[in-house]
């Protein structure tokens, strides 16, 4: 496979765990009580995250001459529904909304990690998954830091 075909496969895949990643959280906040208003606000800060990383992601497809991918990752998709079933039984309390939180931070890791795994990967786009991947990194600490805190 090309470089060229390699680098944009990559970042497309970037591209929809980072809409997973929107889609998530934007669950997440419904999930919450009013109560968890600091919570909301983490959220749709690591919302705003997600949509920085993904137009940094977006730019170098374009770049390629390529085209952006659309929707969310088939895992993505299989994730939210075992967290609104999970709900069902567990009730919309924080740990839970933390742990599924952590759970998609994980994914996120896993999927960077893999992307960093490429061995045709130009140098350019390795750094920038680099760059994004600690980023996200610091987010999932974030969240496991909170979810630890609860009782």
């Amino acid at each position: 496979m090309s470089t060229s075909t390699v680098n944009t496969e990559t970042l497309n895949d970037l591209v929809q765990i980072n809409n997973d990643r929107i889609e998530g959280y934007t669950k997440a906040i419904e999930e919450l009580k009013a109560e968890d208003g600091d919570l909301k606000a983490l959220f749709v800060k690591m919302i705003g995250e997600s949509h920085k990383l993904k137009l940094a992601l977006a730019t170098e497809v374009e770049v390629l001459g390529q085209d952006v991918a659309e929707g969310t990752t088939n895992s993505g998709k299989i994730y939210r529904a075992w967290m609104d079933v999970k709900a069902v039984f567990t009730g919309h309390d924080r740990k839970t909304v933390l742990n599924n939180c952590e759970a998609g931070e994980d994914a996120a890791q896993k999927a960077y990690k893999s992307a960093l795994e490429e061995d045709d990967l130009s140098a350019n786009l390795r750094e920038l998954i680099t760059e994004q991947k600690a980023q996200l990194r610091a987010s999932h600490d974030e969240i496991k830091a909170l979810r630890d805190a609860q009782a």
